[in-house]
């Protein structure tokens, strides 16, 4: 159901110590939308990002995953991360573990398949990103590209809800970004909740359904990226796309 409300934020907000890094943000997020979050550094975007899986613990407000509020301090946190799988800038692969191992420990340890039911499942993910031969090979002998690709479907094995991802681009090589970039249009086509903060105008551009712009802590513009691209309307969005395309 394209429609149907996955995640509604309310009044959120972050603080460390007294510097509030998150100011009172509301937002409501469907099933099926790719949402791409951009802004300069400092501003407050992975620390959202994190916020969503509580990563980091909201200081205010309230975040509802299909209308359970998962700030509540009786919410399962490790139950509700299953839904809500996340890549980050490193890929924090086990260095000791075969790709293979990597991918399949956290359904296995957390119960949600068999030892036989992971590795089928990891060998039909590794298939699909054409490194089924890399399955028993050890993460240092990958190109970074490679590593972030093996992350990315480690989180969908989990089979998530959404999937979060924190400038996923960031630390590879640029002849690496296009692979990893690809991944991520084949997800978003095939229906899969994306909230991704990139730096990947190209990526925002033309996969993204709505893209948000966020300054010092707050939401400045939400809209769609033809608009928001082509007719930005806040000064301070006016000076970012003029640096940076």
């Amino acid at each position: 159901m394209k429609d149907k409300v996955l995640i509604k934020i309310e009044h959120l907000k972050k603080s460390f110590g007294d510097h509030e890094v998150l100011h009172d943000i509301d937002l409501t997020i469907r099933k099926g939308e790719v949402i791409a979050i951009i802004g300069p550094s400092g501003c407050g975007k992975s620390t959202f990002l994190r916020s969503l899986n509580l990563l980091e613990r909201p200081t205010g407000g309230r975040i509802l995953f299909e209308g359970i509020d998962i700030t509540s301090p009786e919410i399962n946190t490790d139950r509700m991360r299953e839904r809500i799988g996340m890549v980050f800038q490193q890929f924090n692969l086990f260095p000791n573990m075969t790709i293979r191992r990597n991918i399949m420990l956290a359904p296995v340890v957390l119960g949600k398949m068999s030892q036989e039911e992971a590795s089928e499942k990891t060998s039909q993910l590794l298939k699909r990103i054409g490194l089924e031969d890399k399955a028993d090979a050890y993460p240092d002998v990958l190109s970074g590209g490679q590593k972030q690709r093996i992350a990315i479907i480690r989180s969908l094995i989990m089979e998530p809800d959404v999937m979060l991802f924190d400038e996923p681009t960031s630390a590879l090589d640029p002849e690496m970004v296009g692979e990893v970039l690809e991944l991520m249009r084949q997800l978003a086509s095939s229906g899969m909740t994306m909230i991704v903060v990139t730096h990947e105008m190209a990526f925002a551009r033309e996969v993204a359904n709505r893209v948000l712009f966020f300054s010092d802590g707050c939401v400045t513009e939400d809209s769609k990226p033809e608009k928001l691209f082509l007719h930005p309307e806040s000064p301070r969005l006016q000076d970012f796309l003029s640096k940076i395309l």
